[in-house]
Parts: structure tokens; C-alpha cells; sequence
């Protein structure tokens, strides 16, 4: 091993709950190597408010849960896909808990709470702060784990493949990462690697997302020569926080599921002309239903309130989001929230089967950055953070059980064709023009006239970022443009291919519900 080069039997991409869990189910018997490009908390999986979803009480039912997932999935979620993860999900609670999760408690059993589509209460729950306490845990036991190696502030360069390396058969070999505090790109070698990077919401103006979430497992796997499904359906989340000082705050689902009630700034409550479920609709029609009387009223937002709910039960059960709306000048027990749509889940992702295996031996993508099947046209509140767990701990299983190749020679990154970039003013621009087209011709609404402006800047970026790729010293900000661009190519173009509205895609040119639907997989040049 040099400074530069690094031997592991598994390199996992991505510090969130997927990434984590599959790390301390591959420890006792695998080497392995974590690798984040910020600190180790600082992903999706931490922000998480609401909660994960399982079946946990004799009243409910597999069934059920399987049920509710197919109907918000809007008919493209994977049946046996849905059943595997559900049926999975009751063992996975019981896995945190061993861990040491504080899960919230009523009377000593598990307080479960319910959510918008969920027939019956099955979130499990830390008060308003779910993933904040499970990320806490398991940092705890992977800090204490010796066969885990930690490489924050490394970022994903590219995956290594033997088509690169001109030999077959062809398979992962490990990656390229930018080590930030060295500025050298490094080298991990490995016969598995773990793609856990989650979503991509920073692909729009407006996100829940945090700074991390930029498409980097994604874009890499389709660079690799992986297939990627379903890109068009981005949920957007209805209830983000609308403040002039605060960005990516989420006002959790599980407000409109205690009671919550979303209303005009003259205090009309709007959903019931919507939706016979009102606020407990699937997140599409609810932020649909949004955007709608945002542009039907000239509104910068609308308001959720909860303020009809005593204020002690609003500050037991949303100590979070009751604190931080506080620090902004707004008691949630007496006041309504401000809140707008944003871009907030990737239902699609690299196409895996049910261990998590992609199309290129040696790669698995778990969690959001993955395509199981699981979410369909649209995600089920609470659904992803099980999904994290239920496939990492099956991608595990299938990595122990399959015997690890011999990894070749791999050569080190060059860069000495490049020069540092004199006009980094140009990376940070097309950032931002980026994510406002993005924002303006594919959001929650869409046309063919849209897409087709979003497919020709598209077009004219990619031009400038390989240019960029090609001639100068990589930095992360142009990893994560170069990504991102090559995310918003993927949404657009499945979004073009689909000639119909469902779940998550409304297009005003094809309204209508095609019932010879199915998901929609790019498939990358040869």
C-alpha cells in the first residue's frame, strides 16, 4: 500500500443508513473501507424526521403494507420486490434496537404513528428526529469497529472497471476518490464495491436534500455501462419550510398524519376539493394540490397548521420541528408554518435485483441511489429508510456468500495532462443555471415544450463540463456538476420517454393514465 493506493475487501460509497448498516454486516468477515466526501453524518439519512415504516402490531398486517405501497406506487411498483422489503422490515427494527436505537415508547411497547397513504399506524419512530438518532447510533458502533475503515472528505471520482483497464470479463475493480485535504485523487482497489450515495435533489433550486445530494452513484454506475430506471419519478416533498433564512428544512409527514392541515393564507383549508383523503393523500397529489393553488393565487406559499392540537402534545411529538420554527419567530402551537413544495426523493436509481446487485459484477447500489422495484411512480412516507436496511443487509448476505476474485494491477489516477482551472466563476455558474431550468421545465409539473428546453441546455452544459473534466485539476464542485448534469440528462430523458401522467411524472401533454404502462430503463451505450 502507497499514500495514494488503498487494498480493501469491500469499499463502500456513502456514510448514510444503507451504506453503515451494510459495513457492520460485512465486519466480521470482510475488511472494509467507508468512504463519504463530507463528515460522516452529513448525508439524507440524518435528516430524516418522520420515521420507518413496518409492520409492528397485531392489528396490521404484510398484507396490508404491501397494499399501501402498491396503490402510492401508482401500479409500477415491483410486487415482489414490495413484499420482500416489507416482510424484511420487522427484523430490521429489531437489528436497531439491539444496536441501541432510542425508539420512541408508549406504555413500553413501540409508539407506531401513521402517515400520509399508510392504512394503519406503522412508523417507527425517534419523536420527530428518527434519523438523527439512528445515524448517531450507528456512527457509535462503526467508530468502535476495527475491520471499518473511515475516509471522510472523499469524494467519488469514478468506479474502476476491467473495460477501463482493457481486459475482460468485465467487472468493478474499486474506484477513484478526491482525497480533499490532500487534493489527490486515490485509489481503492477492491473485488466489491457498495454504491450508498443517495439521491440527487440537488438537481433542483429547491430541496429537502442537504449539500450532499448530487447524483454521484448514479452517474458514475450509468458511466460504467450500468442501467438506470424509473429517473423521471422525483418526489417533491409538499412541506418544506418557506423562511428567507433557513434552506432544506422539512416539515415531517407525520404532522398532516397527527391532524395537520394545509390552508390558504386566509385560512381555506384546500385539500378536501383535491383528494376525498385530504392531507392524508400521497405526497404527489398533496404538493400537485399545492402547486396548484400557489399559481392559481399568486402565493409565494401555503400554510400547515396544527395549531387546533393541544401544545403540549405538539411539543411531546414535533420537538424539532417545534424548536427550530421557534427559533424563527413562529410558535407552531399558535401559528400556522409556512410551507412550499421540493424536490425531496429519486424513486428511480441504478437498476439492482433483490441483493442489490447491478449490471456490472462486483457493484451493488443501496438505498436511494438504487432502482429496486420497491417505490414505483411514487415513494410511500417512510418507506426509504427500511429500504435501506432490508438491502443492505441482503447486498451483505450476497457478497459473504459469493467467493472474492483476485483484483488485477490497477493504475494510479493521472493528472498530468491537467492545469488548475483559471475561471472556477464558470463551474459555479452553470451550477445554479442548472438547477433553476431544472426547477422551471422539470418540476412538479411538466410538457413536451419544457423537457425539450431542459434537453437542449442540457445539451450545451455537458459540452462545457467534460471540456472542463478533460483539462483541469478535478475539484469536488466539479465532480458534483459533472454528475448532476449527467443526472438531469437522465430525468429528462426518461421523462420524455413516458407518454403518460402517474404517481410522481404529471405531464399537461399526456394527462391521462396509460394502462400499458411500465417502468422506463436506459440503457448506456456500448
Amino acid at each position: 500500500m502507497t499514500a495514494s493506493s488503498f487494498d480493501f475487501d469491500v469499499v463502500i460509497v456513502g456514510s448514510g443508513l444503507a451504506g453503515l448498516s451494510a459495513a457492520l454486516h460485512l465486519a466480521s468477515t470482510h475488511r472494509v473501507a467507508v468512504i463519504t466526501k463530507r463528515a460522516l453524518a452529513d448525508g439524507s439519512s440524518g435528516w430524516a424526521q418522520g420515521g420507518i415504516a413496518a409492520v409492528m402490531d397485531s392489528s396490521d398486517s404484510f398484507e396490508s403494507h404491501v397494499d399501501d405501497t402498491l396503490v402510492a406506487g401508482a401500479g409500477l411498483s415491483d410486487p415482489t420486490a414490495t413484499r420482500f422489503v416489507v416482510e424484511h422490515a420487522p427484523e430490521s427494527i429489531a437489528w436497531l434496537r439491539q444496536l441501541g436505537v432510542p425508539f420512541s415508547l408508549e406504555d413500553g411497547q413501540l409508539h407506531l404513528t401513521r402517515e400520509g397513504g399508510h392504512s394503519a399506524r406503522r412508523i417507527v419512530h425517534v419523536t420527530d428526529a428518527t434519523g438523527a438518532a439512528v445515524q448517531r447510533t450507528l456512527i457509535e458502533h462503526v467508530r468502535r469497529t476495527p475491520s471499518i475503515r473511515l475516509f471522510e472528505h472523499h469524494t467519488l471520482v469514478d468506479l474502476i472497471t476491467s473495460r477501463r483497464l482493457g481486459e475482460q470479463p468485465q467487472r468493478c475493480l474499486g474506484l477513484y476518490a478526491l482525497d480533499e485535504r490532500t487534493d489527490e485523487v486515490v485509489t481503492f482497489r477492491a473485488p466489491q464495491t457498495i454504491l450508498a450515495t443517495g439521491g440527487a435533489g440537488k438537481v433542483y433550486l429547491y430541496t429537502t436534500n442537504p449539500d450532499t445530494a448530487t447524483g454521484d452513484g448514479i452517474a458514475a454506475a450509468w458511466r460504467a455501462g450500468c442501467r438506470v430506471t424509473n429517473m423521471e419519478f422525483i418526489q417533491f416533498h409538499p412541506t418544506c419550510l418557506y423562511h428567507p433564512n433557513v434552506k432544506s428544512f422539512l416539515i415531517s409527514e407525520a404532522l398532516r398524519g397527527e391532524g395537520g392541515q394545509l390552508k390558504l393564507p386566509d385560512g381555506t383549508r384546500f385539500m378536501p376539493r383535491h383528494d376525498p383523503r385530504a392531507e392524508l393523500a400521497p405526497r404527489d397529489i398533496v404538493a400537485r394540490a399545492i402547486d396548484f393553488e400557489m399559481k392559481k393565487h399568486g402565493l409565494d406559499c401555503v400554510y400547515l397548521d396544527i395549531s387546533h392540537l393541544p401544545a403540549s402534545f405538539i411539543r411531546e411529538h414535533f420537538p424539532t420541528i417545534h424548536a427550530r420554527c421557534l427559533e424563527l419567530g413562529i410558535d407552531i402551537t399558535r401559528q400556522p408554518i409556512p410551507v412550499v413544495p421540493a424536490a425531496h426523493y429519486t424513486c428511480g436509481g441504478i437498476h439492482t435485483d433483490l441483493a442489490g446487485r447491478t449490471d456490472l459484477p462486483g457493484l451493488h447500489a443501496i438505498g436511494e441511489t438504487a432502482y429496486t422495484g420497491l417505490h414505483g411512480a411514487n415513494r410511500l412516507a417512510s418507506n426509504s429508510l427500511v429500504e435501506c436496511m432490508v438491502f443492505a443487509r441482503a447486498a451483505a448476505h450476497d457478497i459473504r456468500a459469493t467467493p472474492q476474485p483476485a483484483v488485477p494491477p490497477v493504475p494510479a489516477w493521472d493528472a498530468s495532462q491537467v492545469t488548475d482551472p483559471d475561471e472556477s466563476v464558470v463551474i459555479s455558474h452553470n451550477w445554479d443555471e442548472l438547477r433553476r431550468f431544472m426547477w422551471d421545465y422539470v418540476g412538479i409539473v411538466r410538457t413536451n415544450k419544457r423537457l425539450e428546453r431542459a434537453a437542449h441546455r442540457i445539451r450545451l452544459l455537458q459540452g462545457e463540463i467534460q471540456e472542463f473534466y478533460a483539462n483541469f485539476h478535478v475539484s469536488r464542485d466539479l465532480l458534483e456538476l459533472r454528475n448532476l448534469v449527467t443526472v438531469a440528462d437522465l430525468i429528462v430523458r426518461s421523462a420524455q420517454a413516458r407518454h403518460e401522467s402517474r404517481g410522481l411524472h404529471f405531464s399537461r401533454d399526456y394527462p391521462e393514465m396509460d394502462p400499458a404502462t411500465k417502468p422506463t430503463t436506459l440503457v448506456p451505450a456500448a
